[in-house]
């Protein structure tokens, strides 16, 4: 096989005119050569730190669609499922990925469960730690997200980062807001990358004290612009990512897109694609071609070096995305979940007044961090129900792993500001970490009767109102579909129109909802468990004596 067109050589900082020559995968020869091409030939986008399970598609249903904007391979942490399913969850992301031309690179969660302040549906222990980085498909430790655990030396926090040590796998880094002397302890344990820098000052100490630090831009966390001016410097030690992204945004693009943004704010083409296509195989080890003569065929034609329009995608030679056609067939699988929760009563959803102020989480726009905000408690008939006029609307958090009676504890309750929420309520089972069912609505019946229905579809996400409701079932994992890509960006695509006109204001409602029980995110969260503070790290209570 032949390519021919505008070659674009990173590491010597050049475009010419050429052709390259691929046999068995490989790409055996590069020279320049004549031709009348206009499209440039590069080597293919790398999502360097992605949940693939926020896709709500499966990996091989992910790859069919990542590949339509020139992404060849992604440093994939999935601990999403490894929350419900433990190393079973693990191996299917392994196996499912491995039956498609795409470039998974998974790595062996550190936290499942993410804290001992929730219920997860398994554990991955420091044992099984060891055996899944002793798995050559198992690329690095994912991130650590509990930097106290790292900060005051937790036994089994700290044999987990050991065991990495030990295999020589890199060690990915979880640390939103974490500066000063705690930022530093944290690097000398080891861990070298962080995704979760919201300020340019605090990405820039990291980077000065030797992390890499990722651009992240997905559905609800959004870090482009606060970063952005930290490449032309240091452009050598970052990378881009999208942590999360949802079915609706990932159909219409990806890493090419932040690629796209950086060199129209006028940053040199080649420090992009540097970040873009070179750092994640340099610090993850990662098996993906850079373009060069002996390298696997992971390259990419594309329009031009501006908008990154994708024309054609190769992995390992084999062509797998040609002019707005995926080649990558949709495969066969099995599903495997993990819910056992009984329906709830409305009754279940009151909560007793006893104070007049209570703590609300304000939730904000593109960022995964919360505001403690305090507030008038608005009380009818002695429940503290939520307040349209105020935006301030009870939330839930049901748990979903445990269906004996004496185990079925009452659901969590919290109010939160900023969903916007005229009438109805939404729910869904993708609740990071643990992926319990999490709800926000303007009732306790609206509330219970979405729940109910994420609880008979055994996962999903939904919306509803007094007289209509619509349901996207998640059936694998409770997190993913088994459907094609483009099935779930439509239903994913009616729900969230639904939810907007329910009052709903956020750009991403449920992605931002699915972050709302994420307890190692500052400030205030909610687990099944109740109320949590992520800044003192323990439970607070609701009411405010």
């Amino acid at each position: 096989m032949k390519l021919q067109g505008n070659i674009v050589d990173i590491p010597n900082r050049n475009i010419f005119k050429g052709e390259i020559t691929v046999e068995n995968g490989k790409i055996v020869s590069i020279i320049e050569k004549e031709h009348h091409l206009e499209h440039y030939i590069l080597p293919g986008f790398i999502d360097a730190h992605i949940h693939i399970e926020s896709s709500m598609l499966v990996p091989s249903e992910f790859a069919r669609m990542a590949v339509k904007h020139g992404t060849v391979a992604t440093v994939s942490d999935p601990h999403e499922i490894a929350n419900v399913l433990g190393v079973q969850g693990v191996e299917f992301m392994i196996e499912n990925g491995k039956q498609v031309s795409f470039k998974f690179n998974f790595g062996a969660p550190s936290c499942v469960p993410a804290t001992i302040f929730e219920s997860a549906g398994a554990t991955i222990d420091a044992n099984a730690i060891k055996i899944l980085l002793q798995n050559p498909d198992i690329k690095y430790l994912t991130e650590m997200m509990n930097y106290p655990g790292v900060l005051f030396e937790d036994a089994e926090v700290i044999q987990k980062i050991a065991w990495a040590k030990h295999f020589n796998k890199p060690i990915d880094g979880h640390a939103p807001g974490i500066v000063g002397d705690d930022i530093s302890k944290y690097i000398a344990a080891g861990i070298s990358t962080d995704h979760e820098c919201f300020t340019y000052e605090e990405a820039l100490e990291k980077l000065q004290k030797g992390m890499k630090i990722l651009i992240r831009e997905g559905s609800a966390a959004k870090n482009f612009e606060a970063l952005i001016d930290l490449v032309p410097e240091h452009f050598e030690n970052m990378m881009f990512c999208s942590d999360d992204k949802h079915p609706d945004d990932l159909i219409f693009g990806h890493i090419n897109q932040l690629c796209a943004r950086a060199v129209a704010k006028g940053i040199d083409v080649f420090k992009v694609l540097q970040m873009a296509c070179v750092n994640p195989v340099k610090h993850y080890a990662i098996d993906v071609g850079q373009m060069q003569v002996g390298d696997a065929a992971d390259c990419i034609a594309v329009q031009d070096l501006k908008d990154f329009k994708t024309l054609q995608t190769f992995v390992n030679g084999e062509l797998v995305f040609d002019n707005g056609v995926s080649k990558i067939k949709p495969v066969d699988f099995k599903n495997l979940n993990n819910f056992n929760c009984k329906k709830k009563q409305v009754s279940d959803f009151k909560v007793d007044a006893s104070a007049e102020k209570i703590r609300v989480i304000e939730a904000l726009e593109g960022q995964l961090i919360t505001n403690e905000i305090v507030e008038e408690a608005t009380v009818k008939n002695g429940n503290i129900i939520s307040n349209t006029e105020k935006d301030i609307l009870k939330m839930t958090v049901v748990n979903r792993y445990h269906p004996d009676s004496y185990r079925d504890q009452p659901p969590a309750i919290a109010f939160i500001k900023n969903f916007g929420l005229k009438e109805g309520a939404i729910a869904s089972s993708v609740g990071h970490d643990s992926h319990n069912i999490i709800a926000v609505g303007v009732s306790d019946e609206a509330i219970c009767k979405a729940v109910n229905l994420i609880i008979e579809n055994q996962g999903g996400i939904c919306a509803v109102s007094e007289t209509d409701h619509r349901v996207l079932p998640l059936p694998v994992a409770g997190i993913m579909s088994d459907n094609d890509g483009k099935t779930v960006a439509k239903a994913y695509t009616e729900i969230d129109k639904m939810a907007k006109q329910l009052g709903g204001t956020l750009h991403a409602p449920y992605m931002t909802l699915s972050f709302m029980a994420l307890l190692v995110i500052p400030s205030l969260k909610l687990s099944d468990k109740g109320l949590f503070n992520g800044k003192s790290f323990q439970f607070t209570s609701l009411q405010i004596d």
